[in-house]
């Protein structure tokens, strides 16, 4: 791979729980007093802001910021109001949030995220409204946050999550990643796409460019179990695939044994 003249340096230990984000937000609690089910009228102004309101916002950061493109979009337009899983790399803060919402459009897109994500004063409600599901807290939240999961595929929308959990910014290969994310799909019957964003330069200009693959299915023979491990590996498998075309690294990131 190329590498920048000034290129900034990552050590990590751990590739499953290392986090580099630049945001350091102390957590709420997402206990069962949360409230997963909406209004109708805070459905309705969270739509407006999904699919209306920020879509110029999200379309301009990515073409500007990152001169992004989509590969593979196409496969995604028959699914788009069945209900559908999207697995994506963390690789930025804000553009992976955008990409599935951009890919599946006009299809309102839910994300899984951690609680800090909405637990930022003044703003927690704003992450919300795009879409945001925070993991559950305790086991009556967990309840809630399944039902939640499962009211919005059954609605025709997509539900996106990150099973490397963790933002690595820039990082061009997949993480190794555990099945228990694949439940839902698994348990839901629904349909998985992967999206892969990777980094590639072009003169001195470093794109991103997204890649959708999909639709990976369960199979009826196999045990909800026995489901997650087969999801897993076929998202992690093309994932891997898809980050060997990245051909720049803007940040180096080196184990420290």
């Amino acid at each position: 791979m190329k590498n920048n003249k000034e290129q900034r340096v990552i050590k990590y230990k751990d590739e499953l729980n290392d986090e580099f984000s630049s945001a350091q937000i102390i957590p709420r609690k997402i206990d069962g007093s949360f409230k997963y089910n909406k209004t109708a009228f805070w459905e309705f102004f969270s739509w407006l802001f999904q699919n209306i309101l920020s879509f110029p916002i999200k379309f301009f950061y990515l073409k500007f910021k990152f001169h992004h493109k989509f590969i593979g979009k196409e496969k995604l337009k028959k699914y788009k109001k069945s209900g559908v899983f999207i697995y994506s790399n963390h690789t930025q803060p804000f553009s992976d949030t955008f990409t599935p919402s951009q890919a599946i459009y006009p299809t309102r897109n839910f994300l899984i995220v951690n609680p800090e994500n909405i637990s930022m004063k003044g703003s927690g409600w704003v992450v919300e409204f795009l879409g945001a599901i925070p993991v559950p807290g305790d086991s009556e939240a967990a309840k809630n946050f399944i039902k939640r999961i499962e009211n919005r595929v059954n609605k025709g929308y997509s539900v996106t999550i990150y099973p490397e959990a963790h933002i690595w910014p820039y990082y061009t290969k997949i993480r190794p990643f555990k099945s228990v994310s694949f439940k839902y799909p698994a348990k839901f019957k629904k349909p998985i796409f992967a999206i892969t964003n990777t980094y590639q330069k072009k003169g001195k200009r470093v794109n991103m460019v997204s890649y959708v693959d999909g639709p990976f299915m369960i199979d009826e023979n196999l045990s909800v179990k026995d489901n997650q491990e087969k999801l897993r590996n076929e998202v992690y498998n093309v994932m891997c695939k898809r980050s060997k075309n990245n051909n720049v690294e803007v940040i180096k990131y080196i184990k420290d044994e």
